[in-house]
């Protein structure tokens, strides 16, 4: 809560707010319960805090400080709260003035710390009395003026310093955000010649020969003379409140409030005024902003007449106002997390406590000494009566809400604690240790993994160790790279395993030494495949025509048609990487630590559900000590290409990936391997020769290219960048050297050939499907055959004995087809719940092709 100062009738005698509390300084010449005075100064401070119980304010500590100046004329000349530049922490402070002889003044600024203890950060001398615009800023820095000139001093400088603007009044001095400490004010400009010869008015001359400005005390320049206050409101401004700032276009816009000498309170924003209100009072001095929580503002203004009034930010409407006061205190003063009003009325200060005051959120919070002169607007009663009906069904919302997270709460540590025990049974397993999991309580958290169904409760240990293979059949090599604040696991697998992302799973399991718990890591999941050979474009290289899908023949006999267009291609090797990148921000904490990478391969067989296979890849160590000697650690290389592959597999796995694809109707894309090597100046990997790394200078650096061409006029450019601004600087600088006309398309799936593939599975999954139909008629066409064979048998010998009869066949030839075509009407049957399980089967496939085919269609 930010602290608001307030000054009381007695000029030796100030309150102010900070944290709740209300802070009572008094300056005398003894101590309270003295009555005859010293000569010796004293500056006491009293905190009082409101007591919700007995619903009065009660002492809770007291402090002094001695001034050692005998003999001298002490005056308090304000006090508040600002931030300490040690610490940035808001502490109260306040400004005491000894008048000395000589017309010497000498100044002290003196900070509370919340053991009641006085801090002096700040003392001068001044030839003269402060008596116009004092303020006192974040620092501490103390503003005032002095004839027409603006002075300030800082505790980081100790010197005194005037403002270098010719402002004529400051309306507001703070901090603002990236901007430091700014002032607001008015300033005098120098009219042209034009308007010289033309003698202006006395009103002319004060609108139009100032405006407003905002002042840097920093770089002692004015940031901004726009978008604050028209000129036509220079002349009766009075007080401004600055709600917010922003920077467009290098240009500061200012959202703000002012009060005028026509007793209005107006808002402004970025120069133009939105909402005015009319106030009830005349002669407003200050305004305050108030939070009383839900979203609810707002403005309360107080009056040279001792009056003060609260203004709806919403709808700048006055809400309540009050007469008679002698101060007013915005803060938390009932701890409730919202800020109320503090409204102390005349003679309300005695020695032991606040006498006469109310407290009030302009809404269910209310608390009063007494009854109070208070004339509150028929509409904001009707409001806080609907509060009333609205707030308690809210707060049993919130009460169930606040359970069903509690209950959510329990329902993820359960999960988590049953993960981590599976886990656990799940590596001791591998490894060939015990299972400590032996108690019931243990054993009950044990769930199946990866897709078993969950009909048995207990698991069979052969058949889980025969899906566990050995790390050496399937994996070659194992290694990790850091990379800014990632990890990057990879394991490169033998060239006869062919996967897919969706078959396969890298996960990191931490070893913690304080715990036998295993901890699973989030990683991000990637595999690349990188061919070693330098493979041409598809249109200059026949190959096969059609996917193995399309050549699933259904008759047994027919013969496996060859394309008569192009050849087979020469197999090429590939490079099969599978990564995982965590986050390594985490995992420091621990100082050192060790992972397991488990390898889950997921097999699909038809016909059969997909069998799970796992391998223990290795472990993965690392240490503070590793990073500081850069061991493992991947920057981006200068002057010379990458040595090490793993370092090009780890830069792949932790960038940003970006497919397109690129189409010239009209053009033939030669220009995109000028664009690579020419313009990005990238230099072909040359154990991959399908990736481009670059090297030109600047955020271009280290980002990798893939350019596949499919067609004279098309193909895909996948760029692996750093970020996504790169990404754009790069598609930018493409757009100059493609062809008119030609279209970029973002492939999001990350290629199109992975929908296409995936397309043909589901079509070929469907065909097998459909050729299954005819497999429970296979087996009474081939009776029939049988049956056939033997009449042709029985039939070729008659023929044989009697071949000089040839008019007896044509009987058996008839016979035969009678019985082909009452075979044909029996038998060729197949039950209904056969055929129901065949459709079902054929509808759930065709269901899978038809959403593969949807994403196809829609890059």
């Amino acid at each position: 809560m930010t602290s608001k100062q307030a000054m009381s009738s007695n000029k030796q005698e100030r309150l102010l707010c900070y944290n709740g509390q209300v802070l009572v300084f008094q300056l005398s010449k003894g101590n309270f319960a003295d009555k005859e005075p010293t000569k010796t100064p004293i500056l006491h401070v009293r905190r009082m805090v409101f007591d919700r119980g007995t619903k009065v304010f009660v002492q809770k500590s007291t402090g002094f400080f001695t001034i050692k100046e005998e003999n001298s004329h002490l005056k308090i000349m304000c006090c508040n709260c600002v931030s300490d530049f040690r610490t940035g922490i808001n502490l109260p402070y306040i400004v005491i003035q000894n008048n000395k002889q000589n017309n010497v003044f000498e100044y002290f600024l003196l900070i509370l710390h919340s053991t009641n203890k006085f801090e002096m950060r700040l003392s001068f001398k001044l030839g003269y009395e402060m008596k116009d615009g004092l303020r006192v800023l974040n620092g501490p820095l103390i503003l005032w003026k002095h004839v027409k000139t603006f002075f300030f001093i800082s505790s980081q400088t100790g010197k005194v310093a005037s403002v270098s603007g010719n402002f004529s009044s400051i309306q507001w001095a703070g901090e603002i955000e990236n901007l430091g400490m700014v002032l607001l004010g008015l300033k005098e400009c120098c009219l042209s010649e034009e308007e010289c010869t033309q003698e202006p008015s006395k009103s002319d001359y004060a609108v139009w020969n100032t405006k407003f400005c905002v002042y840097s005390l920093e770089s002692q320049e004015v940031l901004s003379d726009t978008y604050i206050i028209p000129p036509a409101y220079s002349s009766v401004v009075t007080c401004v409140h600055i709600c917010a700032t922003e920077i467009i276009n290098n240009q500061l816009r200012i959202s703000l409030i002012a009060l005028t000498r026509r007793n209005q309170l107006i808002s402004f924003q970025n120069g133009t005024p939105k909402s005015v209100c009319q106030l009830p009072f005349g002669d407003p001095c200050a305004v305050q902003l108030m939070d009383s929580g839900g979203g609810t503002l707002f403005f309360v203004v107080s009056f040279m007449s001792n009056n003060a009034c609260a203004v709806w930010k919403e709808n700048f409407q006055v809400a309540a106002k009050w007469e008679k006061l002698s101060l007013v205190l915005i803060d938390d003063f009932i701890g409730s997390g919202t800020e109320q009003v503090l409204l102390l009325f005349k003679d309300s200060l005695n020695s032991d406590c606040l006498t006469s005051f109310k407290i009030t959120d302009l809404g269910k919070i209310n608390y009063s000494s007494e009854p109070s002169d208070c004339n509150e607007d028929d509409l904001f009663e009707d409001k806080q009566e609907n509060r009333y009906l609205v707030v308690p069904p809210l707060e049993t919302g919130l009460k169930v809400c606040f359970s069903s997270i509690r209950e959510l709460r329990q329902h993820l540590f359960l999960k988590e604690k049953i993960i981590s025990k599976s886990y656990k049974a799940l590596i001791n397993l591998v490894q060939g240790k015990d299972d400590n999991t032996s108690s019931a309580e243990e054993k009950e958290c044990l769930v199946p993994l990866c897709g078993e169904e969950e009909n048995s409760v207990h698991i069979s240990d052969e058949k889980l160790s025969d899906n566990f293979q050995d790390s050496e059949q399937l994996v070659e090599k194992i290694w990790y790279r850091v990379m800014d604040d990632n990890l990057v696991v990879g394991v490169k697998t033998t060239s006869s395993l062919k996967l897919s992302l969706n078959d396969v799973t890298l996960s990191l399991l931490m070893d913690q030494a304080h715990d036998s718990r295993f901890r699973l890591l989030k990683c991000q999941n990637r595999m690349i495949k990188l061919s070693t050979n330098p493979f041409p474009a598809p249109y200059l290289k026949p190959c096969e025509i059609g996917l193995e899908a399309k050549r699933v023949k259904l008759t047994p006999d027919s013969k496996k048609e060859e394309s008569f267009v192009c050849e087979h291609p020469s197999k090429k090797e590939c490079v099969q990487i599978i990564t995982a990148v965590t986050s390594l921000s985490p995992l420091l904490a621990f100082s050192k630590f060790c992972c397991t990478v488990l390898l889950h391969i997921m097999e699909r067989e038809s016909g059969n559900c997909p069998k799970d296979r796992y391998v223990v890849c290795g472990r993965v160590f690392l240490s503070l000590e590793d990073l500081s000697t850069e061991k493992y650690l991947l920057t981006f290389p200068k002057k010379k290409p990458i040595e090490h592959m793993e370092d090009l597999f780890a830069l792949l796995a932790a960038f940003h990936k970006s497919c397109f694809q690129i189409t010239s109707p009209g053009y033939v894309l030669n220009s995109m391997k000028v664009w690579l090597l020419e313009h990005m100046k990238c230099e072909i990997i040359k154990e991959f020769p399908e990736v481009y790394f670059c090297e030109r200078p600047g955020s271009f650096y280290g980002t990798l290219f893939t350019w596949k061409q499919r067609t004279p006029f098309e193909g895909i450019l996948i760029i692996y960048s750093r970020n996504q601004t790169v990404m754009f600087q790069c598609l930018h600088d493409l757009i100059r050297i493609l062809p008119i006309n030609c279209f970029l398309k973002n492939l999001k799936s990350g290629s199109e050939n992975f929908l296409i593939d995936n397309m043909a599975f589901t079509l070929e999954k469907e065909l097998v499907t459909l050729s299954s139909l005819s497999s429970a008629i296979a087996k009474h066409e081939s009776n029939f055959m049988q049956r056939c064979e033997v009449s042709k048998g029985k039939s070729s010998v008659v023929v044989a004995a009697l071949s000089d009869r040839r008019e007896n066949i044509h009987p058996y030839r008839k016979e035969l087809q009678r019985e082909k075509k009452k075979m044909l009407q029996t038998n060729l049957k197949v039950s209904g719940t056969l055929y129901r399980e065949i459709t079902l089967k054929v509808a759930e496939v065709q269901l899978k092709s038809d959403l593969a085919a949807q994403k196809l269609s829609n890059l």
